[in-house]
């Protein structure tokens, strides 16, 4: 049995003006940037009120996009959960991976966000997807 839930919004900028594109979609979106990380100059992240989704906005390599990240409480078992979906994975990066839906949408599958808890709206899976 493990747990997840949609934890938020990545959105994905190919550019050379990063500081720009960060201060773009806080603009847009009425929220704040938080403080810089210097281990990490090439994300965002965009203060959103508890109950939100997390937003965050990274320099990217490939063509810019969004997609979604999705917490849990057991990255193998949500990986293959979603892989009875349909969906494949396409890379592991550092402690995530990266999948791919049936529909080729990009999404991540990452480790419980905020304060390592999922809180109390995640979905409980068993063994068999549904």
């Amino acid at each position: 049995m493990h747990r997840s839930r949609l934890v938020g919004i990545v959105i994905d900028c190919k550019t050379e003006d990063f500081d720009t594109a960060a201060r773009f979609w806080s603009q847009a979106l009425g929220r704040p940037i938080g403080p810089k990380d210097p281990e990490s100059p090439h994300y965002a992240d965009l203060k959103m009120e508890p109950d939100e989704p997390t937003v965050l906005v990274q320099k990217v390599d490939h063509p810019s996009r969004v997609h979604l990240d999705i917490e849990t409480d057991d990255i193998e078992a949500e990986v293959k959960r979603l892989e009875a979906l349909g969906a494949k994975r396409v890379e592991f990066i550092k402690r995530w991976w990266v999948m791919e839906a049936p529909t080729g949408q990009r999404f991540c599958v990452v480790r419980p966000q905020r304060d390592g808890k999922l809180g109390p709206h995640a979905n409980e899976w068993g063994n068999t997807p549904t």
